[in-house]
C-alpha cells in the first residue's frame, strides 16, 4: 500500500478533502492500516505527521486552520465515526456534522472567528481552540486543544460543516479566558451591534459562568447593555414608522395628580391609554426582584385603566410587523374599554 496517496475512498466517501487528510488511528485501522504503518510513516521526513493524540495528518507541512479544527473536534469527539454520516439533507451536499462529531463542538474565540466577528483573531493566529464537551467526559487539554466542560450541551450551530457553539456560549467561553478588559467589551459590544445575539442571552452565558463578579466583565456588561437598549430603541421608533402607528410620547413618566410615580415607560398613546415597555431585562443575580418590579408596574397601570404592552429586543428583532399588530390591537380595543383615569405625563 502507497501511504503517500489518500486512502481508499469507498468505505469513506461521505468525508470531505479535509476529512480525508485528517484521520484517526481507528479510520486508519479500518483502512488495514497498522500502527506500525502509521508509525513508519510519522517518523522524521515522513510525509504523515501526529496532529493529536491519536489524530494525524496524512501529509507534510503545517495544518491549516481547517484542518486543526477537524483534527481538535477528532480528539475530542465521543466515538469519532468510521462508518458513514448520516445522508445529507437533500441539496444540503454536507454529511450530518453532529454524527461525526458527537458530544463535541468548538467555541470561545475560534468559535467567535468561525462566526466572524472582526475583533476575534484570526483562527491560524490561535494557538489553541476551545472544544465544548459534557462534563463527565474523560479528556484532558493537549497540543492546540483546551477543554471546556458544561454540564450541558447547547444546540450547535454548522458552519462550513463543523459543529460551533451558539454566539452567546461562545462569548462566555472566550470571556472567561481573558483578562484585557478592552478586548471583552469588543467582543461583546459586536456580538449586540453585529445582531449576533441579544443582551439578555450573553448576560445569562455569563451568569450561569460566574463571570460577573469579575470587574472588568461587568463593566463590558453595563456597556452591552447599553448598547443593546439603543438599538432596540431605535427597532422602536422604526416600526412605529414604517408600520403606520400613531405617534406616541416617547420616554415618559406617569404620575397620577398630585399623587404617586407611576413609572417610567418606552411609548405611551395617551388618547387611547396604551404604554409600551421594551422589556430589557437582563438575567443577573436579581432578575426576581426586577421582574417583581416590572409586575407590580404593569398592575397598578391596568388597574387605572392602562393597557400595557411588553416587547423583548428579540422579538422587535424577529417579528416586527407581528409587534406592530399587537400594538395596533392595543390602540383599537381601546375604544371598547371604558376611560382610564387621569395621569400626568412628564418627559423622563
Amino acid at each position: 500500500m502507497n501511504h503517500n496517496t489518500p486512502l481508499s475512498p469507498r468505505p469513506l466517501r461521505h468525508l470531505s478533502d479535509v476529512q480525508l487528510r485528517v484521520l484517526t488511528t481507528a479510520q486508519l485501522r479500518s483502512q488495514g492500516v497498522s500502527p506500525a504503518d502509521i508509525n513508519a510513516q510519522c517518523r522524521p521526513g515522513g510525509t504523515w505527521q501526529q496532529l493529536l493524540p491519536g489524530v494525524y495528518l496524512l501529509r507534510p507541512g503545517p495544518a491549516t486552520s481547517e484542518e486543526r479544527l477537524h483534527a481538535v473536534l477528532l480528539y475530542a469527539a465521543r466515538s469519532p465515526a468510521t462508518e458513514p454520516a448520516v445522508p445529507a439533507q437533500p441539496g444540503s451536499g454536507e454529511p450530518h456534522a453532529p454524527q461525526r462529531y458527537a458530544d463535541a463542538m468548538i467555541t470561545g474565540l475560534a468559535a467567535l472567528a468561525l462566526h466572524r466577528f472582526s475583533s476575534a483573531p484570526p483562527l491560524l493566529s490561535l494557538d489553541r481552540i476551545d472544544v465544548l464537551v459534557p462534563r463527565l467526559r474523560r479528556l484532558r487539554s493537549t497540543g492546540c486543544v483546551r477543554i471546556v466542560r458544561t454540564p450541558g450541551m447547547p444546540e450547535p450551530e454548522q458552519i462550513t460543516g463543523i459543529p460551533v457553539a451558539p454566539v452567546p456560549r461562545a462569548l462566555a467561553d472566550a470571556v472567561a479566558d481573558l483578562a484585557d478588559a478592552s478586548v471583552v467589551r469588543r467582543l461583546l459590544t459586536e456580538a449586540v451591534r453585529g445582531g449576533h445575539c441579544e443582551p439578555a442571552a450573553v448576560v445569562k452565558e455569563l451568569t450561569q459562568a460566574r463571570l460577573l463578579s469579575r470587574p472588568h466583565v461587568v463593566d463590558a456588561v453595563d456597556s452591552l447593555l447599553a448598547e443593546g437598549r439603543a438599538i432596540a430603541e431605535d427597532r422602536l421608533y422604526r416600526m412605529v414608522h414604517e408600520h403606520g402607528l400613531p405617534d406616541p410620547v416617547w420616554n415618559v413618566d406617569l404620575r397620577l395628580p398630585g399623587g404617586p410615580h407611576l413609572g417610567g415607560l418606552d411609548a405611551y398613546w395617551p388618547d387611547h391609554a396604551v404604554a409600551l415597555e421594551l422589556d430589557t431585562r437582563a438575567p443577573r443575580q436579581d432578575e426576581d426582584a426586577m421582574w417583581s418590579e416590572y409586575a407590580r408596574k404593569r398592575e397598578h397601570l391596568e388597574r387605572l385603566g392602562i393597557t400595557v404592552v411588553h416587547i423583548t429586543p428579540k422579538k422587535l428583532r424577529d417579528s416586527m410587523e407581528q409587534q406592530a399588530t399587537v400594538v395596533r390591537t392595543a390602540l383599537m380595543a381601546s375604544a371598547d374599554r371604558d376611560p382610564a383615569a387621569y395621569v400626568v405625563v412628564l418627559p423622563r
